[in-house]
């Protein structure tokens, strides 16, 4: 259909012109179309790109890809634990006389703790801890004097995060303890290794965080325990290792599972394996979005105990996690904890 507009005036009337309706309508189309790709084009420039460190070639690199996040389904993750354990050995090697590679603490601390010497051997060859060993897990919470704070960190690792986590507990002297996942540790071993061979304590957090395959019976999580086990050793490159401390994805406490977890936790002791949870968190699986947000939440969690165990994380969106942890750690030292790991729970130091 076509209709008429008026045009210039000439003279004494008006040239009329005939205009498309339907030209004019595509052609408003496509410049809002163009419009709208330009906009994008424009955020996409502005994007920002993680920065990956890249442990095989000890460069940093652009990685957009990202890591899928299987988990969270930590609705505990809200509360206060009250288990604990404890998870280092260090035992010499007997026949060659030499001392396998190994995860030794470092020096001393700021504040005063002294860790062990850097020639003890940390294999983790034995099979079970003994009971004086998992009743100090028992303890883990219990007062302590001085004061000790066991960092650790769930679901990892990841090459968004672990690396940089890493980096700054070697800059500060720091040994923490890594709950894996056994899914993870096959995707990353270098990581693992890395982490083994600077001091800090592999635990284990089974292999898929997935709560409706772990949690199907005892057996199931045993299975996912064993399973990750072999993958830390296997990324270690240490067969006899045996982790010796797990964590309840979603902790050990409460939940549709509880019973279940229950049950399991005690077959777990009678094979000689603690279970650890923790008293205090970042809260940065919470959905808590600023470092302050994460800081205050350790604060708030963690001031009222002498013996503290911080439940954090190290998979691929918990970056703000590792921006907050040089507050947490200045936390820690301005007010006199000492920083431990499950070795220090060991008697084969």
């Amino acid at each position: 259909m076509k209709y008429v507009v008026k045009g210039k005036h000439k003279g004494n009337h008006y040239v009329r012109k005939k205009v498309n309706r339907r030209k004019v309508f595509i052609t408003l189309v496509a410049c809002i179309a163009l419009l709208i790709f330009v906009i994008c084009m424009i955020n996409k420039q502005n994007e920002p790109v993680a920065q990956v460190y890249n442990v095989e070639q000890n460069v940093i690199i652009v990685d957009k890809s990202g890591e899928n996040d299987t988990q969270q389904e930590n609705s505990n993750d809200t509360k206060n634990q009250n288990n604990a354990q404890n998870n280092e050995q260090s035992n010499s090697e007997q026949n060659s006389g030499q001392t396998n590679q190994q995860s030794t603490e470092g020096n001393q601390q700021s504040t005063g703790q002294s860790n062990p010497p850097q020639d003890v051997v940390i294999p983790n060859n034995f099979s079970a801890l003994t009971t004086d060993e998992l009743q100090r897990f028992d303890k883990i919470y219990s007062h302590s004097d001085p004061k000790r704070v066991f960092l650790t960190f769930d679901d990892g690792p990841t090459t968004q995060v672990t690396p940089y986590i890493l980096d700054l507990l070697k800059s500060e002297n720091i040994k923490a303890t890594f709950f894996v996942l056994g899914n993870r540790v096959d995707a990353n071993p270098a990581l693992v290794k890395r982490e083994f061979e600077e001091g800090h304590y592999i635990a284990n957090h089974g292999y898929t965080h997935s709560y409706s395959s772990i949690y199907q019976n005892s057996n199931t999580v045993i299975d996912e325990y064993n399973r990750t086990n072999q993958s830390i050793r296997n990324a270690i490159g240490k067969q006899d290792y045996n982790s010796l401390v797990f964590r309840f994805p979603g902790g050990s406490v409460g939940g549709t599972y509880d019973s279940l977890k229950k049950a399991t936790k005690q077959i777990l002791r009678e094979r000689g394996i603690a279970t650890v949870d923790w008293n205090a968190l970042s809260g940065d699986s919470e959905g808590v979005k600023t470092i302050d947000g994460l800081y205050n939440r350790f604060v708030q969690t963690a001031s009222s105990y002498t013996s503290v165990v911080v439940l954090m994380h190290d998979a691929a969106d918990k970056i703000l996690t590792y921006e907050t942890l040089p507050r947490i750690i200045e936390y820690c030292r301005n007010n006199g904890y000492e920083f431990k790991t499950m070795y220090d729970l060991l008697l084969r130091n």
